[in-house]
């Protein structure tokens, strides 16, 4: 971990998940104590309503992701400091923003946002869509030891798909154009698609698309992350 981040943990008061229980804990054991508080103060800054259990469940699913990431490919992060930010208070990060209803996160990967969203979510089906067969398994793994009903895990690429949904996420795509080419079959009547972006959209992406669809670009802090980070939330305009 760099000087800066373990300044800035140093820096933090304690918080409520200082003492979390380490049963289940594999990978995460020894710094449990600073990634909880970590997460903590970044659910207080997100003025998000997770209990203790949400939070240690969380910490639990990156403990996983890091267990499982050799067998399974998950991610090129290790560092479990930088996994928490970068991956789980990023996602964390559009939660309060998101349109209410069924879900449906394409290219989700080892279940980026999808899993996240499910855990802050309980009461929201959330589709964890992705081809990569293997990285399905995990979160069908996860998914059970973690007691996450309310996510379905599936194995298909985005052509084979055919249901339809309230909310339509991606953090997969580089092109905002080809999520919405993807995402938009996928949609409910007055649904909305939201694209997890690192800079807005260029103005060329923008004229685009914005002929058949209202664009909404939300700019998100996420805690301990200096990177740019956009919600892109598109409806389509009324005819």
């Amino acid at each position: 971990m760099s000087a800066s981040a373990k300044s800035s943990v140093n820096s933090t008061n304690s918080a409520s998940l200082s003492n979390i229980d380490p049963t289940g804990f594999v990978k995460l054991s020894t710094q449990l104590p600073m990634l909880a508080d970590i997460l903590a103060q970044s659910v207080q800054t997100l003025a998000l309503p997770l209990s203790d259990t949400q939070q240690r469940t969380l910490l639990l699913y990156l403990d996983k992701l890091l267990l499982w990431n050799k067998a399974y490919n998950l991610t090129a992060i290790t560092d479990p400091v930088e996994a928490l930010i970068k991956h789980v208070i990023d996602c964390l990060a559009i939660i309060a923003h998101l349109p209410t209803g069924s879900l449906l996160d394409i290219g989700t990967g080892a279940g980026l946002p999808a899993v996240i969203i499910a855990i802050c979510q309980p009461e929201r089906h959330c589709t964890a869509l992705d081809s990569n067969q293997k990285k399905i398994r995990f979160i069908k793994q996860i998914s059970s030891e973690l007691g996450l009903t309310n996510v379905q895990p599936i194995a298909a690429r985005i052509e084979a798909h055919d249901a339809e949904y309230d909310v339509v996420t991606s953090r997969a795509f580089a092109s905002l154009i080809d999520f919405v080419e993807a995402a938009q079959p996928r949609l409910a009547d007055n649904g909305r698609l939201c694209a997890m972006k690192g800079k807005e959209p260029t103005v060329e992406e923008l004229q685009a698309l914005d002929q058949n669809w209202q664009i909404k670009t939300i700019k998100l802090t996420v805690p301990r992350l200096e990177d740019s980070r956009h919600l892109i939330e598109l409806s389509h305009k009324s005819v």
